[in-house]
Parts: C-alpha cells; structure tokens; sequence
C-alpha cells in the first residue's frame, strides 16, 4: 500500500495532528531545528532522537512527517510497539521522501526485525531518501545483535531529548492554545498544572479538549470549562 503526497500513512490513527510548530522546544532546539529541515527534504539523511517517555520523541516524529507530508512530500510514520506489526512493514520504503520509525527499543534482539531495518538502513540510503529513528536509549546502550544495525544507527546525529520544567510546560500550554484562537491565562495553566499531567503530550491533548468544548460553547475557556475537559468532556 502506497502513500500519496497529499495522505499520511500511519499503522495507527492520531487523536490529533501534532505540528512541529507547537513543539516547545526547551533545551532540544537544536534537534528541533535539524528535524524541521529534514522535513523539508534538506538537512541530515539520518537523525536518531533519544530519551525517557514524555520528552517529545513521538511528537517530533509524526510532526516532521506531517511538516514533509503538507510539502508534497510522501511519508510514512511507524511506531514499533504497535501490536500486530511485521518486519515486512519495512518493504518499499525506501521511495518515499521520509520515514519516521518510533520506539527502536521493542525489536533490539529480534533478529528479522533487526535484519529488515538494518536493510532499509541502506537502501535508504542509496536512494537518498530521510531517515529519523528513536528510542528509549542512545544507540550504543541498545540490547542489538546486529553490530552492522548499531552502526548505521550511528550513521547520523543523535539527540538525548530532556524535559520540560514547569515553566516550559506552562508556555506550552498558553502557545498551543494561541495557535488555536483560545487565550489561555497563566493563572489556568498554573490551574492544569497543579491537577494534570505534565508531560507534553498529556497537555496539548487536554488543549484540544478544551478547544473542542470552547468551541461547542463559542466561549473562551474557563475554570469549570477546563476542569470538565480534565474530566474527559469534549
């Protein structure tokens, strides 16, 4: 199955579209950076993000290949823990513009999933098409029996991404709900802080909600609108 430049291939469906343009960047500019000109078909070949759950790795792979999708360019977005899934998965792709392949550290040891990604790794490659993996740990700390695999997933750069602190996270929110048309005053996002979850995913789902509520209602969001969105109303 082929994906268009104008679709997104995805094994899965996303709750909502998370853009590189919402993705705070904190002390991960510098991979932020590199990722958006990979999306744009410059930049880096290869690029392997790291780092503990929460810190933005998904984000960043399903934005870049919306980024590169809305360019014309085709895409195809894999998250590995996704069950039902099969090496064969890898086939062909090396003809598209960009893939995105998450959570690397779900087939370390498995020796066909390693063998087609270390494949796709080259024909990649030879055909001068982008790469972006990421994982849990860095490459050197991945449980692989392929050193070949380990090698090429060292071809590129590799970014340890890191947390937000709580001001981040509260920008995050006020940002997001900008670019939606809400104003989001701080003393709510102090509000969502002190009773939700704090990793960045967590919260731009909780903006949609209450975007979704606002809009139903054509009120700008409020403490109780904000609280039945915490509560799972949209």
């Amino acid at each position: 199955m082929s994906a268009s430049p104008q679709q997104l291939h995805l094994p899965i469906e996303l709750g909502r579209e998370p853009t590189l343009a919402e993705f705070l960047p904190g002390s991960n500019a510098e991979a932020l950076a590199l990722i958006t000109t990979m999306s744009t078909g410059d930049g880096e070949p290869f690029l392997f993000l790291f780092g503990n759950a929460g810190t933005g790795k998904t984000h960043l792979l399903q934005g870049a290949c919306l980024a590169a999708n809305r360019q014309g360019r085709q895409t195809h977005f894999i998250p590995l823990q996704t069950s039902g899934l099969d090496p064969a998965l890898f086939d062909d792709l090396e003809h598209l513009d960009l893939v995105a392949i998450d959570d690397l550290q779900t087939i370390a040891g498995d020796a066909l999933w390693e063998r087609a990604l270390f494949d796709l790794f080259n024909r990649m490659r030879e055909q001068g098409r982008r790469l972006l993996t990421a994982a849990t740990m860095p490459p050197d700390n991945l449980p692989l029996d392929l050193p070949d695999l380990r090698s090429r997933l060292l071809w590129g750069p590799r970014y340890c991404l890191l947390p937000l602190n709580d001001t981040n996270c509260e920008q995050l929110l006020i940002h997001s709900a900008q670019q939606r048309g809400m104003t989001l005053h701080r003393d709510q996002a102090r509000y969502i802080m002190n009773y939700h979850a704090r990793d960045p995913e967590s919260l731009l789902t909780l903006v949609a909600r209450i975007d979704s509520l606002s809009l139903r209602e054509q009120r700008q969001p409020t403490i109780p609108l904000i609280r039945r969105a915490m509560q799972g109303e949209i």
